[in-house]
């Protein structure tokens, strides 16, 4: 897998809310007149994306930076055998449509721990991860695969486990979702040397690729000493997305940073816009 990446991009958790019931070509043109770089495409509650729109979207995707984020009912961990099948399928399939597509990444939130120890868990979801990949790289479908970060402790996912699962596989990488890192600890991971560190671990521990093919998620969040609640806008929370943004940087991050707050294309433009201002 190449690198593609000039620069970061900063693109909108699905279309923009301006687009109202509107269709791709009006959310692109949106992107456009807002200098937005382009959509994680959401296929939360099922993959389903007629021809014309992954073919309309491939289009796209020469100018504008695709991504896409997995069903919900993902569970690698899974005590019923067939959820562990449906869930490997969802992300096969989420592969599958986003590659079609024109998207670069895909992104889904892996597993939870159903009460198991950690060891366990990452044996499983490693198990799934091989057999995932090795469909994969049968059927030639070139997207990353990326478990992410996730918000809460009883989820599967945080940062070393997921940089873990990356150095185990040539197609899987991180995807880091700063927000969720930040609730799951309960108000940490918010400063720039907490953001720097995390930088630095992904390049030394995966490799600089980590970091020129990035693909992460922002969002203002609430949370509890639990972990996440829900998304807020950025400025409505404790999220320091001036520092985060500074210490990507200086690390000169390439790839994609996915906007997920409330009001997602009028934050993305914020992110860009201060990103370039420094």
């Amino acid at each position: 897998m190449t690198n593609k990446f000039d620069k970061l991009n900063f693109i909108t958790a699905g279309m923009p809310l301006r687009t109202g019931k509107g269709s791709y070509p009006e959310a692109f043109s949106i992107l456009e007149k807002m200098e937005l770089d382009g959509m994680e495409l959401e296929f939360v509650h099922g993959v389903r994306m007629k021809d014309e729109h992954r073919e309309y979207v491939k289009e796209k995707s020469k100018n504008f930076v695709i991504t896409a984020h997995g069903p919900f009912y993902i569970n690698l961990n899974s005590q019923e055998e067939d959820k562990i099948d449906a869930s490997v399928q969802r992300i096969i399939d989420t592969a599958s449509v986003a590659s079609q597509a024109g998207a670069f990444s895909i992104t889904y939130h892996a597993a939870f721990y159903m009460g198991k120890d950690k060891e366990t868990v990452y044996n499983q979801v490693k198990s799934q991860t091989k057999r995932i990949t090795d469909i994969l790289e049968k059927e030639n479908i070139k997207v990353w695969i990326r478990p992410e970060t996730t918000g809460k402790a009883t989820q599967w996912g945080d940062l070393d486990e997921i940089i873990n699962l990356s150095k185990e596989f040539e197609q899987v990488l991180p995807c880091v979702d700063f927000s969720h890192l930040h609730a799951r600890s309960a108000g940490e991971f918010n400063t720039y040397d907490e953001f720097s560190k995390i930088l630095e671990k992904m390049g030394k521990e995966i490799g600089q690729y980590a970091l020129d093919n990035f693909h992460g998620h922002l969002a203002g969040i609430e949370y509890t000493a639990k972990g996440e609640r829900q998304h807020l806008n950025l400025e409505e929370s404790d999220m320091n997305y001036k520092d985060l943004i500074k210490a990507m940087k200086e690390f000169g991050v390439k790839g994609a940073l996915v906007c997920e707050s409330p009001n997602i294309e009028d934050d993305c433009k914020l992110l860009k816009d201060y990103y370039n201002s420094i």
